[in-house]
């Protein structure tokens, strides 16, 4: 049997049914994307105005926000519109772009804090090799492998999709176009698909959480050679790497490893990875980290003190 397409748009059926729910979240959910936009634009002009942006922890936390704008405007701005809309219309194209645009900048956003979690690694494991092992041409080398993975992911996802025929119904049951809810639309046999997305998404995603945590224990274990001193700002910094891993991680797995003819909650579980989780990052990174503290402040009051002499 040829395979035909004869869906030209699809329609989001989005997180609830209820209007005034819909209404009161419409509310929230723009809250929270301000927030995310100011939290990482803050995050990312005080490391690129002062010394940290030298340092690779920082350098990577630079990147890691950036994704999270990025990412987080692909998905929330279409979600907030369509909370206020009865129609929740989408082209197939603009999904299929949505698709590829939020599963490159999340893949980029994984193998981001793999790197980070290897650079914490090499400064508790291996503190004297530490300036010649993170040097800033390896942190690049780091930097555009997850691009590379990242768009090497996105590209083996949308192809699955791409060659598969949706006869209609046409309503996703979710509020952003992703490979799951797609497949459910799917006018033939989906086993074998269902496979694949398990295996680049769902086993990849546990495979990498899992070597994360065993980083972090091999820190932890590192550390009780270390001064208490030492072991509390060391600490301070892990603890942050970790919780940020585990918002992300844990609802994608929960998301991903399921197969697509599930019933789940996944629409809902998906809100932690594009809204709460980077609208939380910005917070725990700076919250909790005294050199953010500091170097916000300098960078603050520079830049007062130029708009003061501007002024004058």
């Amino acid at each position: 049997m040829e395979n035909q397409n004869n869906v030209t748009e699809f329609v989001f059926m989005g997180l609830w049914e209820n209007k005034q729910l819909e209404l009161l979240f419409f509310l929230l959910f723009l809250l929270c994307y301000l927030a995310v936009l100011m939290g990482n634009f803050i995050i990312l002009l005080t490391i690129t105005c002062s010394h940290l942006i030298e340092q690779p922890m920082y350098y990577f936390l630079c990147h890691l926000s950036l994704m999270d704008l990025c990412y987080t405007s692909t998905v929330v701005p279409r979600l907030i519109r369509d909370l206020d809309t009865a129609r929740k219309n989408i082209s197939y194209n603009s999904c299929m772009t949505q698709l590829f645009t939020a599963h490159l900048l999340a893949g980029v956003e994984i193998f981001i804090l793999v790197s980070m979690a290897l650079d914490r690694y090499v400064a508790i494991v291996k503190p004297l090799h530490y300036m010649v092992l993170m040097n800033r041409r390896r942190c690049n080398t780091l930097v555009f492998m997850a691009w590379g993975v990242g768009f090497w992911h996105s590209v083996t996802q949308l192809l699955m999709l791409l060659d598969l025929p949706f006869c209609g119904p046409n309503q996703i049951d979710h509020y952003i176009g992703d490979v799951k809810p797609l497949l459910k639309l799917v006018c033939k046999d989906i086993h074998a698909v269902s496979i694949l997305v398990i295996a680049n998404s769902g086993m990849v995603v546990v495979v990498i959480f899992l070597v994360l945590v065993v980083s972090y224990i091999l820190i932890l274990w590192n550390l009780r050679t270390y001064s208490s001193i030492g072991r509390r700002k060391a600490l301070s910094t892990c603890s942050s790497h970790i919780m940020v891993v585990v918002l992300f991680f844990v609802p994608c797995i929960y998301t991903y490893v399921l197969p697509a003819g599930s019933e789940n909650k996944d629409k809902e579980v998906s809100v932690f990875y594009t809204v709460i989780a980077p609208m939380l990052n910005p917070l725990i990174y700076t919250l909790r980290n005294m050199e953010m503290k500091i170097a916000m402040g300098k960078v603050w009051s520079k830049m007062a003190h130029s708009e003061f002499k501007s002024r004058g």
